[in-house]
This record gives C-alpha cells, structure tokens and sequence, in this order.
C-alpha cells in the first residue's frame, strides 16, 4: 500500500490548535504518495501564509489511518 499524505489547512480559532472555522473554506493542498512531496507543498503553503497566525497548514499520514492495527512507520 503507498504511503499517502493528505496536505490542507485554513484559518484556525487558535493558532496552536487544530480547529479550523470555516470547514467549507479549507484548502485541500494535495493527496501525495511520500511524506517529501507532502512536505514540500506543506511548506510552499505554510510560507505563503507567514503573516497570518490564524491559518494553519498540515499533513496527515492517511496510510496510518487506513491500518491502525500497523505501528507508526518512519516518515
């Protein structure tokens, strides 16, 4: 199974958490199959919204979720 890494993000409630205020308003990045193109495109978002504390952008190790029976696998 490929490793796929979901990069989104949007505006936050609070800029150390996780809950985003507009679901509807959320910017799906890309689905990506290794976490270094995740990683690039999470950073290429996150620089472009530097100035704004409040918008938030992650990756989420979606093969993780799809066998949780699995442990965690290195990045």
């Amino acid at each position: 199974m490929s490793k796929l890494h979901l990069v989104f993000g949007g505006r936050v409630k609070d800029p150390q958490g996780l809950d985003f205020t507009d679901l509807k308003a959320v910017d799906f990045v890309g689905l990506f199959d290794n976490y270094a193109d995740a990683e690039e495109a999470w950073r290429g978002s996150a620089q472009r919204t530097v100035d704004d504390a409040e918008v938030r952008y992650v990756v989420v190790h979606l093969h993780r979720l799809l066998e949780p029976e699995n442990p965690p696998l290195p990045a």
